[in-house]
């Protein structure tokens, strides 16, 4: 029997990985990754923590979101996820399937949060558990249980050029890593679609002309925060 954690790095995997080593000290945890490559070097940091806290570490090999763009002929918005599914979802599926009838996956899912559904098909050959929602914790005890482990989260710890982003976090990333956005300035140009869904509001869609807006001064407007939308498999 093999133990797997599904280990997307959020707040809730990595809350639940740290949980399951204390409280079974004993038990043989394999903890999986499924990087795209387009992690930001915040979340690398990430990775090396957890790996100090938790042991050793497997990383699925697969595509790069790059690649996978290339192999799509397509840009992934938020109608065609296609990047989820060939990158993280199948790879980690096809490891488990891989596995002896009777493992186990374990995925970070809250009991807050019982309208969210596993990815396992229920033709599965491998048994699923939600930790998290057999301990009874919310948002609120894995955010105290970070803090007692004193772990933070990167702000992102999903793709640099994820299309779920918004307007604040492409002027971040912007600033922060330019040429790193000149590459995704680059990528548009290449395929001939952007990221950003054009519509979504007044700012341009195309990544080069929201560079022009924003070095240009163009001030974005301060809304209330209605919470982070995120790949929900990159940040459970």
């Amino acid at each position: 029997m093999k133990h797997v954690v599904a280990l997307s790095g959020g707040k809730d995997s990595t809350a639940m990985a740290l949980g399951l080593k204390q409280f079974w000290p004993y038990r043989q945890f394999q903890y999986v990754i499924t990087p795209t490559g387009d992690e930001l070097p915040e979340m690398q940091v990430h990775w090396k923590r957890l790996h100090e806290l938790l042991g050793p570490i497997t990383k699925l090999n697969g595509m790069t979101l790059f690649e996978c763009i290339e192999h799509e002929n397509m840009i992934p918005n938020a109608k065609a996820r296609f990047c989820t599914r060939i990158l993280k979802i199948e790879p980690f599926i096809d490891f488990m399937d891989s596995l002896p009838e009777d493992s186990i996956m374990y995925v970070g899912l809250r009991a807050d949060e019982e309208d969210r559904l596993g990815i396992v098909r229920p033709d599965s050959r491998f048994q699923i558990k939600y930790p998290l929602r057999e301990w009874g914790w919310g948002i609120d005890e894995v955010l105290q249980y970070l803090k007692l482990k004193g772990v933070e989260i990167p702000k992102r710890t999903d793709c640099g050029v994820c299309f779920f982003q918004r307007l604040p976090e492409w002027k971040e990333l912007l600033e922060k890593y330019p040429e790193r956005y000149e590459q995704y300035v680059q990528i548009e140009n290449k395929m001939g679609h952007t990221f950003r869904s054009p519509g979504r509001d007044t700012w341009p869609a195309d990544l080069d002309g929201l560079r022009r807006d924003i070095l240009s001064g163009r001030k974005m407007r301060k809304t209330k925060s209605r919470g982070q939308q995120r790949c929900r498999f990159c940040s459970m």
